[in-house]
Formats: C-alpha cells, sequence, structure tokens
C-alpha cells in the first residue's frame, strides 16, 4: 500500500509517500481504506524520534483517520464493510490503509466529510478527558478555566465543550487568532505575546483566579499559571513546549491554594481505558455535533502529497485549528 514514510535518523529528511506493508486487521479490529488523516504535535516528535508509538502501534505517523471499512475481523460486530468510520489510533494514519479496533472506530455522520471527521478523534478526546475525567466536571457550571494555546486542536476542541457546560472561558492566543477564537465561544482572549495573561485573570476574577488550567506551554508558564489559579484549582499538563525543567521551583503556592496538578497523554493510555473514554464521549458528544453546539475545527486541508508543507505550517504556528491531510491516489 501507499503510505508516507519518514526517517527517524534525520527528521530533516523530507517525508515522502512511498510503498509499506499493508495491516491486516486482528479478530477485533477493521480496516479503513482511509480517506484523510490530520497532524498533531505529536507527529512532529515522532519524526525526530522523541515519540515512539505504542508497543504493537504502527511506526507509520498520525493519529487520526476517516475512511471506508474494507474489511472487518472475526469478532468484530459494530461495523461491516462499507460502512464510513472515524477515530483514534496508536499510529498509521498517514496511510492508504490503516487498523483500528471496533470500539474506537465511530460511525461517520452524512452530514460531515471526511476531512471534517478527521479533525475530531485526537482533539476532542483529548479535551473531553482533560475537562471530564481529569477535573470531574460533569454537568453544566459556573466555574472558571484558563486555556492556553486557544486556537489550537485540543484548545478550539476545549473552548467549544467548556461553553457547552457553562464555564467561563479565558484563552491565550496570538492577537491575530483573538476572533477565531472568540467565534469558537471564548470569553476573554489575552495576546500572549503582548499580555500579561496572570495579571488579567487576575483582574478578571476580582483575585480570585480561574478553577481550571489546560496548559501545554509547561515551563515559561509555570509561575504565572500557579498564580492564576484558585484555590483547590486543578491543573492540567498536556505538553512542555517550553521546556520540563524547573529551575528553582517554589512548591508553597501549590500547598497553600491546594492545586491539584495533573500530567497526561492519551496515546499511551490502555486501550480497554480507551475505549471507555471513547463511549463516553460518543454519548456525550455525537447529539451535540448533530444541533452544531459542537463543530470540528479545520483550518486548512492539503493533498497529502504536499505533506512537507503542511509539517511546515504546523511548525510555523500559523493553524487555527486543525490541519487535513486528504489521501489521494
Amino acid at each position: 500500500m501507499k503510505a508516507i514514510l519518514h526517517n527517524t535518523q534525520n527528521p530533516n529528511e523530507p517525508l515522502k509517500i512511498g510503498e509499506a506493508e499493508k495491516p491486516i486487521p486482528s479478530e477485533n479490529e477493521i480496516l479503513v481504506k482511509v480517506k484523510a488523516t490530520a497532524l498533531n504535535r505529536a507527529d512532529l516528535l515522532q519524526r525526530e524520534g522523541k515519540y515512539p508509538p505504542p508497543k504493537g502501534a504502527s511506526e507509520i505517523l498520525g493519529l487520526e483517520i476517516a475512511g471506508e471499512v474494507v474489511e472487518v475481523g472475526k469478532s468484530v460486530t459494530k461495523h461491516k464493510v462499507g460502512d464510513d468510520v472515524f477515530g483514534l489510533v496508536g499510529g498509521g494514519g498517514y496511510a492508504e490503509f490503516a487498523v483500528i479496533d471496533e470500539k474506537m472506530a465511530i460511525p461517520k455522520p452524512q452530514y460531515f466529510s471526511f476531512e471534517q471527521a478527521a479533525a475530531i478523534p485526537e482533539v476532542f478526546l483529548t479535551a473531553f478527558q482533560t475537562i471530564f475525567w481529569t477535573f470531574g466536571v460533569t454537568e453544566k457550571n459556573d466555574t472558571s478555566i484558563l486555556i492556553h494555546a486557544g486556537a489550537s486542536g485540543v484548545g478550539s476542541a476545549a473552548i467549544q465543550i467548556c461553553k457547552v457546560l457553562g464555564m467561563k472561558v479565558f484563552v491565550t492566543a496570538s492577537k491575530q487568532k483573538h476572533s477565531f477564537c472568540q467565534n469558537l465561544g471564548a470569553d476573554v482572549v489575552i495576546d500572549y505575546q503582548n499580555e500579561d495573561f496572570e495579571k488579567i485573570v487576575l483582574e478578571k476574577t476580582e483575585g480570585r483566579g480561574v478553577d481550571f488550567i489546560i496548559d501545554f506551554i509547561g515551563q515559561k508558564y509555570w509561575k504565572q499559571n500557579l498564580n492564576s489559579i484558585a484555590t483547590d484549582g486543578k491543573m492540567a499538563l498536556l505538553a512542555a513546549m517550553s521546556g520540563a525543567k524547573l529551575e528553582n521551583a517554589n512548591l508553597a503556592k501549590i500547598l497553600l491554594k491546594r492545586i491539584q496538578i495533573t500530567g497526561s497523554t492519551l496515546r499511551s493510555r490502555s486501550l480497554d481505558y480507551q475505549r471507555m473514554l471513547n463511549q463516553h464521549f460518543i454519548e456525550f458528544a455525537l447529539p451535540l455535533f448533530k444541533t452544531g453546539e459542537l463543530k470540528p475545527v479545520v483550518d486548512f486541508i492539503f493533498d497529502w502529497n504536499l505533506v512537507e508543507q503542511a509539517h511546515q505550517y504546523m511548525q510555523n504556528n500559523k493553524n487555527k485549528g486543525k490541519i487535513i491531510l486528504s489521501v489521494s491516489l
């Protein structure tokens, strides 16, 4: 089959379409003819040899797929040949064919294109996991949240979920992405390049701080995050784009404010965990996608022959929402 190949020994070597072995579905898997896949920063890290796929997963890049079922394992009951599905995979999305566990594959609604469907799995599941399972938010409420990188894939999904739940949403984003975040429902958008988010958060909350923080930045925002969060607040660290090491860190504020800090990655979770998360997400989100209260956010669609340009586009932080690869043969 055709697939996008990369060289972990030389990440600067351009990605290229070449030949790879066609995967064979196990008894609980389905084989999907991929029509669209999506970029994630995990792809950039894996390409550099810094984020290897989980044991047993494909070495091919790509965590999200949307396409048509062409073969099913002998124990599969949820899907049949000819069904259109989308979902999260441990790897292998940048390919003509990919396998996915039957319980991780979601039936694609007719009102979504394959490109729109491919924009959903990783970012919405990550946001849903963080808000519902890590923070424990389960119903409408009047709490507040600060979402860093608000225009990113996970950020754009998190804004929408939080607004459905009635939360007051603060986000950080570059100035040119402010209207994008506001249109998704953000209440306060902060220009992280020219404004002090800690100062604005404290002003807007009368010194209390926000109840929750979703952070992808790490080291650079550590002190400001601790100052911006309320007593008994919770923070989820989902990446460390500015660095993972802290020097002269003062833990006193964590103790005094009883802050709960959780680190999380979804890709390394067990299949049983991911299946359960996926099912809870489906029950919550599919009705909201149908009504338009939630929507996939597609920034740009590249033909997969232009994957190198797509990666550069993400590397340069130009995207607002998801970058999609349309698989053409």
